[in-house]
């Protein structure tokens, strides 16, 4: 038997579970997204656990047919909260607990709790081909979602990772502000994929944007008015779809110009399903070192927590 480490996450609209080798290679990314009515732009917690419970049963009979294959478990990693910080709680993340709780007691193996965060970065690192190099050194780390947009100086710390947050936003997420245009303009939820297509169809000049960025930190919340006017004005959603990733991109770049002013130039790793838009990686890579999150492992998945449960357990 082939031994292996087992992640659960269960973030505000993913169930996730995900198998990591011994040798640290992902064999197996596994998510059910969580299903938002048409015209919504989002979940309530409560609805989000009750759709996890759903999932679950469906998701590790799926995990049980990897498993088959010839993997024996040593350990479980699970999400057990959003951020590293005592007061950071989400209720979503408790059927997340229970089920690696319960696969975890079966199998007599320990359960290794994490933060969904840092299962990101842990995701992004080693799915942009330098995870050897970004986890032996200081580096900056964006997780940009519907849920958060924050930036934190990453630091290795015995067997896990340790954070310091150096920026965020001061009010709405990029993913919040990215949703709320596309259903304003008639797309389903979640919106990101879908408008991004529409920017990339776009040909014209984009009108230069008024970002609102200090000592690392932003406000986007001036972003959706912005939007929803252009697009009363001009009647063009491609037009509108590239002004809002333009908008976020140059706000991301700014924030990074800040924070290194502060801590000094550093690799920069971009993760969370934000960063999975190809149309603002191009022009900041153009700016910076900056590695990206390959796109299948920059929305919510559980794959950073098998790495991490790997990296803690065999440490």
């Amino acid at each position: 038997m082939k031994k292996c480490f087992v992640g659960f996450d269960t973030s505000n609209y993913t169930t996730s579970a995900a198998v990591c080798s011994y040798d640290g290679e992902i064999v197996a990314n596994l998510k059910f997204p969580l299903r938002v009515k048409s015209g919504e732009c989002g979940l309530r917690q409560s609805d989000a656990v009750f759709a996890h419970v759903k999932n679950l049963p469906e998701l590790t009979a799926r995990l049980a047919e990897v498993l088959k294959q010839g993997y024996e478990p040593l350990a479980v990693g699970v999400s057990s909260k959003p951020r590293d910080a005592e007061d950071s709680y989400m209720p979503c993340f408790l059927a997340g607990v229970a089920a690696a709780n319960s696969f975890a007691a079966a199998a007599d193996i320990p359960v290794l709790p994490f933060s969904h965060q840092n299962g990101h970065i842990m995701a992004a690192a080693y799915s942009s081909g330098h995870a050897d190099k970004l986890l032996t050194g200081e580096f900056i780390a964006f997780h940009v979602s519907g849920g958060t947009t924050e930036a934190l100086l990453v630091k290795p710390f015995g067997n896990t990772i340790k954070t310091e947050l150096v920026g965020a936003t001061l009010d709405l997420n990029a993913g919040q502000v990215i949703d709320r245009v596309g259903v304003a303009l008639g797309l389903d939820f979640p919106c990101g994929a879908r408008l991004e297509s529409l920017a990339l169809e776009y040909r014209g000049r984009i009108p230069k944007p008024r970002i609102s960025v200090k000592n690392g930190y932003c406000n986007l919340s001036g972003l959706e008015n912005m939007a929803l006017g252009l697009y009363g004005k001009e009647k063009d959603a491609s037009a509108t779809a590239a002004f809002v990733f333009e908008f976020i991109r140059r706000t991301l770049a700014e924030m990074c110009r800040q924070i290194m002013d502060k801590y000094g130039s550093m690799p920069v790793l971009f993760g969370g399903g934000v960063m999975s838009n190809t149309y603002m990686r191009n022009d900041i890579r153009q700016s910076f070192e900056a590695y990206f999150s390959a796109p299948e492992f920059s929305a919510d998945n559980a794959a950073g927590i098998a790495l991490l449960c790997r990296k803690e357990y065999l440490s």
